[in-house]
């Protein structure tokens, strides 16, 4: 799932005015005082505080969605049942409706960020069980190799080798956008007891939307870090400390899934 939530709508609506933008208050408005005082706008420090608390209930919540999965049983006719809670499907629906809650009511993210981080941490835990019972060592791979990439997209950015401009946040967002839909329809699909076989299958063409899907997961980290500095720069609430922090957590998720995803791939090769 990308990041569903940090856009341009959000400056638009919070940020202080611009300087030297005039006000026209009535005369009974009485002294003029700052937009916000200092301990009242986001900074980075707060951010990657807020980041830093919804990753470890993430773990927390990935390690008990882990324990409470038993490992897939193979039946007589052949088919696969993977021992999945229903807590995990639950963790997905919850963490879908909080994703929608802050992306209309910034403001209760303090308090639906760690309500996601929890929901989502014990579906993804319960996932990366039934991966590591087919393929040994992958779940540890694959969270190497989310770090590995967040590691250098943050130094991509940092170092102006990727700037995040107008038409590039277009173009991710709406690249992001399709493949949701994408996801959405493939999923209605299989309702109906059809499936769209590329997207698990170990073909070079599922290998490479893979490799596409998860390459836009990382730009979309990108995105995450422009708006945390866009953020701290022009003052917005401190409340977007963890609007901010549940979006990196969002793209994270995203990111270390396709990768997951991925690695199977290549290990059916």
């Amino acid at each position: 799932m990308s990041n569903p939530v940090l856009n341009e709508k959000v400056f638009n609506n919070w940020a202080p005015p611009e300087p030297g933008t005039e006000y026209r208050g009535s005369v009974s408005d009485g002294p003029s005082t700052p937009w916000r005082s200092a301990g009242e706008v986001m900074t980075v420090g707060g951010t990657i505080s807020a980041t830093a608390t919804l990753l470890a209930l993430l773990l927390a919540s990935a390690t008990v969605g882990w324990l409470a999965t038993g490992a897939p049983a193979v039946a007589a006719d052949g088919s696969i049942s993977y021992g999945m809670p229903g807590l995990a499907i639950l963790g997905v629906i919850v963490g879908i409706a909080a994703a929608f809650a802050i992306a209309f009511r910034p403001q209760l993210a303090r308090i639906v960020g760690p309500v996601y981080a929890l929901a989502q941490g014990f579906a993804v835990g319960s996932i990366s069980r039934v991966y590591e019972e087919f393929y040994d060592g992958i779940v540890l791979q694959a969270a190497g190799v989310t770090i590995a990439v967040f590691a250098v997209m943050l130094s991509l950015y940092r170092s102006g080798a990727i700037r995040v401009t107008d038409r590039f946040r277009r173009t991710i967002v709406m690249a992001t956008i399709g493949v949701m839909v994408f996801y959405g329809i493939s999923l209605m699909i299989s309702l109906f007891g059809g499936s769209v076989s590329f997207i698990s299958s170990p073909s070079l063409f599922g290998i490479g939307f893979s490799i596409f899907v998860a390459g836009l997961a990382a730009m979309n980290l990108a995105l995450d870090f422009d708006f945390i500095e866009r953020g701290t720069a022009e003052g917005l609430p401190r409340h977007f400390e963890w609007f901010a922090a549940f979006g990196m957590l969002v793209t994270i998720v995203w990111l270390y899934l396709e990768i997951l995803r991925l690695l199977a791939k290549l290990r059916e090769r």
